[in-house]
């Protein structure tokens, strides 16, 4: 079917007006205005809080918290060598790897991880290695060098 001035029409309840409240019992909301009798939420100013469910102990407060949650910890993006050695480059710095999209964010944090194997030496400029990555790289005839 094709789209003209004739064949167009207002999407479903486009053309609904907006239900307007407390304008006398011939709107058909007269009277407690949609609201009930009496009541929390009958009152005026009357809204709860998020998560709110009506006095009964609210889901996040049922619920067991456990473990710890280190709010000092420092996040690394991991990359393998496997990764690094699909680059094909002699020199990896954070400026490469970003570039590649392997890792994300101008300021994030790398660690290197040892996941694969390296045929050719490179030099990697990382935050931070694993030891089998820094072993691997050594093997490699390459150099793992940490950025300060």
């Amino acid at each position: 079917m094709a789209y003209n001035l004739s064949t167009i029409r207002a999407p479903k309840k486009a053309n609904e007006n907006k239900k307007r409240v407390g304008r006398g019992m011939g709107s058909g909301m007269g009277k407690t205005s949609t609201r009930g009798h009496k009541g929390q939420g009958s009152r005026s100013g009357s809204r709860q809080k998020r998560g709110f469910e009506g006095g009964q102990m609210p889901l996040h407060r049922r619920l067991p918290k456990r473990g710890f949650f280190n709010i000092f910890r420092t996040e690394y993006q991991v990359v393998n060598l496997a990764d690094l050695a699909a680059l094909g480059e002699k020199e990896v710095t954070p400026e490469v790897l970003r570039k590649s999209r392997l890792v994300k964010g101008k300021n994030s944090l790398i660690k290197v991880l040892g996941d694969g194997e390296l045929k050719s030496a490179i030099t990697v400029h990382a935050h931070k290695f694993s030891k089998s990555a820094q072993e691997k790289i050594a093997k490699a005839g390459g150099k793992a060098e940490i950025v300060a």
